[in-house]
């Protein structure tokens, strides 16, 4: 059986955990307001990037973290004020996979990574900055 490292291990636990708190917080939105867009195309891909976090997970034989975020979510008064705070989510993403990756050597770890930074940073957040733009 092929051992990730310690830090490897952390970073991928983080990984899962923001993305956890991404998913939940968007399916709220969704239940707090209907199918507002970006929310219903975004918690998709949210799903997508546990999938392949949590296979990760299974693939190195590690015990997957509990998710504890559907029932700590932040609650919006409107879906600006929910697309105003996932702008500021999905830099915050962004940032957190150049830590991640910083402590990640295996490649099939880093591409991973790497993706799900890419669809936070290239995707994600342009189209939360438009529903602001659209709503203000």
């Amino acid at each position: 059986m092929v051992t990730i490292s310690p830090q490897e291990r952390k970073a991928l636990e983080e990984a899962l955990d923001d993305e956890y708190k991404s998913h939940a917080t968007y399916e709220q939105v969704i239940r707090d307001f209907g199918p507002a867009r970006p929310f219903i195309n975004i918690v998709e891909a949210e799903a997508r990037h546990v999938s392949a976090l949590l296979s990760l997970f299974e693939q190195y034989s590690i015990p997957v973290p509990k998710n504890h975020w559907p029932s700590h979510t932040v609650r919006f008064a409107s879906v600006h004020e929910a697309c105003a705070a996932a702008v500021q989510a999905e830099i915050e993403n962004a940032a957190l996979y150049d830590r991640l990756l910083a402590s990640v050597q295996r490649p099939e770890l880093r591409v991973v990574l790497q993706s799900l930074q890419s669809a936070s940073r290239d995707r994600h957040l342009p189209a939360f900055l438009r529903c602001v733009q659209r709503r203000a």
